[in-house]
């Protein structure tokens, strides 16, 4: 008797479609969303994997905010796009601020990559990746950042008219996203242990407005902070002009919402915020930091600030300086400016040498580092209640509720004298502090 013998068909195995994400937490949100789409279609989606077979397919998504974002956005796509001319992966697909501003220049100078998508195209490219938008797998994603906390982006877009920003040309106008759609979508984080929410948009002051005819970020702290599970909701990117002074009574009210404040305020000098067209001046801002630090007197405020805007004195500088070091910022960050094409201030002279920008964000940065260093020193004997991110070396690090991941100040708790998991919550004694870091043991 024969035996025939079927011989099974190999199986094909799915390539995988790799993300890449370059710039801000607005970008981690938008390919954390993607990847939930592209899981939701049953694909084999990774975030920034470095093992990469000839048919995978790798997606980047790029920043062009500055000179150097642009810059390393660039060099990654041909980073890849070499990967792929060379056999290694399969396909290129490019998407983001930076295909958003640059697309006809991109096309024609990387002709290797193969599809352009810009910051709304959400549904073409999942397409390009064979895959369908799912409607009912909003509010859902792919986390990129460790489960206990996510950046919660409540609105898109901008509509200030800030002279250096070229944001509205990559991003569109503000547009808020409906309120019930974000409690929906702090529910499922929640239920899969999300226990800090970070709220982001480019404003979040004007959140909204555009909706409802009226400013409502109160109300959604109140609505998040109701949600079951959310120990944490935290404010990023709120803008000085026209600021909703009822933000902080929530803050006030409620335990789960940190008292920090991100709010970037670019410059101090009168002259210098009016080129800027940020919409206030120096007293007026003066008067706000203060109207905050005495609503909220334990409030941590951070703030960003822009050296070297074209036009800029050493009197605007010096000003500046000092103010820095009279208002004492619990947290501070300083950039270079950039020469942005078709922004308002483009039309200036960027008059300030590359070399003598940089020194100015030295100084600021060294006068920072030494308040930093005080207001730590404070710190030691107290006890604050610490949510754990990681574990590297003999370390166990985490982040008080005065501190935002990757920008801010960390506690090392040493993880031979206790033990914490990632994404609890311990109470941690402050025995020593440098000036961006402190050291402690759990109580």
């Amino acid at each position: 008797m024969n035996t025939k013998i079927i011989k099974s068909k190999p199986l094909i195995k799915q390539p995988k479609i790799n993300v890449i994400t370059l710039g801000c937490s607005k970008n981690i949100y938008d390919s954390e969303v993607l990847m939930g789409q592209l899981r939701g279609n049953n694909l084999n989606v990774v975030h920034e994997s470095d093992k990469m077979g000839k048919d995978d397919i790798v997606v980047i998504n790029t920043c062009g905010f500055i000179d150097n974002a642009k810059q390393e956005s660039i060099d990654t796509i041909l980073q890849f796009s070499d990967l792929k001319a060379a056999g290694k992966i399969g396909k290129v697909v490019v998407t983001g601020c930076l295909s958003e501003r640059y697309k006809p220049e991109l096309e024609s100078e990387i002709t290797n990559v193969d599809a352009f998508f810009g910051t709304n195209d959400l549904q073409n490219i999942l397409h390009e990746l064979g895959a369908n938008y799912k409607h009912e797998l909003i509010g859902e994603r792919l986390l990129t950042t460790p489960s206990h906390f996510a950046y919660f982006k409540i609105a898109e877009g901008c509509n200030r008219p800030c002279s250096f920003c070229a944001i509205p040309l990559m991003r569109g106008k503000h547009l808020s996203k409906p309120m019930e759609e974000l409690i929906n979508e702090a529910k499922i984080l929640a239920k899969n242990g999300t226990k800090e929410l970070i709220l982001i948009a480019q404003d979040l002051t004007y959140y909204g407005l555009d909706l409802y005819g009226v400013r409502k970020l109160d109300e959604l702290m109140r609505r998040l902070s109701d949600v079951p599970g959310i120990e944490w909701i935290r404010l990023q990117y709120a803008y000085p002009s026209g600021f909703p002074m009822e933000i902080l009574d929530a803050m006030n009210e409620r335990d789960n919402i940190c008292k920090y404040l991100d709010m970037p305020l670019q410059h101090i000098t009168d002259n210098m915020l009016k080129s800027m067209r940020r919409g206030t001046t120096k007293q007026k801002t003066i008067d706000l930091v203060n109207q905050i630090r005495d609503k909220v007197p334990n409030i941590a405020m951070r703030t960003t600030l822009i050296c070297g805007y074209p036009g800029e004195t050493e009197y605007d500088f010096q000003e500046m300086k000092d103010w820095v070091a009279e208002t004492k910022f619990d947290r501070l960050g300083c950039f270079t400016y950039s020469h942005e094409e078709k922004t308002h201030a483009h039309t200036l002279i960027d008059d300030i040498p590359d070399e003598v920008k940089q020194q100015r964000v030295d100084d600021i940065m060294e006068i920072q580092q030494g308040i930093s260093f005080d207001i730590n020193q404070e710190k030691v004997g107290k006890t604050f209640k610490v949510l754990v991110d990681k574990k590297e070396g003999e370390f166990f690090i985490g982040r008080t509720e005065f501190d935002s991941p990757e920008v801010d100040n960390e506690v090392l708790i040493n993880a031979y004298t206790g033990y914490a998991a990632n994404g609890s919550f311990v109470n941690v004694k402050i025995d020593r502090a440098e000036d961006f870091d402190l050291y402690g043991q759990i109580v």
